[in-house]
């Protein structure tokens, strides 16, 4: 079978090791095709081990010590032939350790070089601890998750670490990039997932300041945030759930049709927000008489909108999942199809999009997660390091590796 190119093969990024939003900033990059070396720390004889980083397959691993003068001018190195390096450090780390931003663009121009940190690097939150749920807190958006009465509820580490910062980095990065291909210069870019989870809510929040009626009210009290019962997620006789999103009025008499309600002339207009709760209750009742897979049966090949709330467990053998190939089988267990996917179409020598697909999860499914500086050699050697050198600086605890 032809091999399979992806967009970003020929790319050499820098991830300093970290958890959570650069590692799954590197992740998407290295789906894609770039070559991720994940620079893992050395202190003294041992490297600092992450073993709750498991965003790493088919990345790279190199073991420096950075404290030591030898160990950065390692890095310096590396950074000269790397197109990206993404700091996962607080601001003003890279630069006690002789590695701003500044410093090493004046010797690798092309380099672009990605600050991913929780408030950005200015303002007087900057240089404080916090995570996922005290960035998006002060981004505004963690205010309007949540029911009605109830306290702000945060979507697990989803939306600050995942959405605001690994993604909205990786989009910086492919931002800077195509700008590159016209200037030949590298960018700075300062990635907040603080700012990413505003910019994020930008609809939300517009709808507020704009005051058109559709988010004018207190959390849990608006049409998408589980104020309405036609947009809600309705507990099934099982105890399963089922989730219901019948916006638009056909949208909406469908999902009436399939509850049994189309006939009933005493239900209210769909709009009306005094009979949300009355609708809501009524729904409750309707949608705990049968099972979540009948209810799925029930509205399947309807716009109703409705859709079953699968454990994470079930998208194995869900027939939509499957179809995507959702879920797949690799050298490391269980894995997840990346996204969004792209294929070739107009060049008729190439593979078939089902060809394609399925050559993509093949790639994923024998990519291995990084062991802590197993390819300190191997990378050190194609930066053009002699193998004397490495044995030095393995020597001296400028580096290290794993056997």
């Amino acid at each position: 079978m032809e091999d399979l190119n992806l967009p970003l093969e020929g790319l050499v990024v820098l991830e300093m090791s970290g958890l959570a939003p650069v590692p799954y900033c590197g992740l998407i990059l290295a789906d894609f095709g770039a070559t991720v070396i994940r620079v893992d720390r050395v202190v003294g004889d041992s490297i600092v081990s992450q073993p709750i980083d498991q965003l790493t397959r088919g990345k790279h691993s190199i073991a420096i010590n950075l404290k030591h003068k030898e160990g950065v001018e390692v890095l310096r190195s590396l950074a000269k032939k790397a197109d990206v390096l993404i700091d996962s450090y607080r601001p003003g780390v890279m630069e006690k350790l002789g590695l701003s931003p500044e410093s090493l663009m004046s010797e690798a121009p092309r380099l672009i070089y990605a600050r991913l940190t929780g408030f950005g690097q200015t303002g007087p939150y900057a240089l404080r601890a916090g995570h996922d749920i005290n960035y998006i807190a002060l981004s505004g958006a963690l205010s309007v998750l949540g029911r009605r009465g109830q306290a702000p509820l945060f979507p697990s580490n989803i939306l600050g670490d995942f959405a605001s910062g690994g993604m909205m980095c990786a989009l910086g990065i492919m931002f800077a990039l195509y700008e590159r291909k016209s200037t030949g210069r590298g960018k700075l870019i300062d990635s907040s997932m603080m700012d990413g989870a505003a910019y994020l809510a930008t609809f939300i929040y517009k709808l507020r300041v704009g005051r058109t009626g559709w988010w004018d009210n207190d959390r849990g009290c608006n049409a998408l945030d589980s104020g309405a019962h036609f947009y809600e997620v309705y507990e099934t006789l099982d105890h399963k759930y089922i989730s219901v999103g019948a916006i638009e009025g056909p949208f909406y008499s469908e999902l009436l049709k399939g509850m049994g309600l189309a006939e009933r002339t005493d239900l209210p207009d769909q709009t009306d927000q005094t009979q949300w709760p009355r609708m809501k209750q009524l729904f409750k009742e309707i949608f705990a008489k049968k099972t979540r897979d009948e209810w799925e049966q029930i509205f399947m090949g309807t716009d109703a909108c409705v859709a079953p709330v699968l454990e994470m467990h079930e998208l194995t053998g869900h027939p939509q999942a499957t179809a995507r190939q959702l879920v797949f089988k690799g050298d490391n267990g269980l894995d997840v199809m990346m996204a969004p996917r792209l294929f070739d179409v107009q060049n008729t020598t190439k593979l078939s999009i089902q060809q394609q697909q399925q050559q993509q999860i093949d790639q994923l499914s024998t990519k291995k997660l990084v062991v802590e500086g197993a390819n300190t050699v191997t990378v050190l050697k194609k930066f053009g390091f002699e193998s004397d050198d490495i044995d030095r600086l393995i020597e001296s605890k400028n580096m290290n590796r794993t056997c």
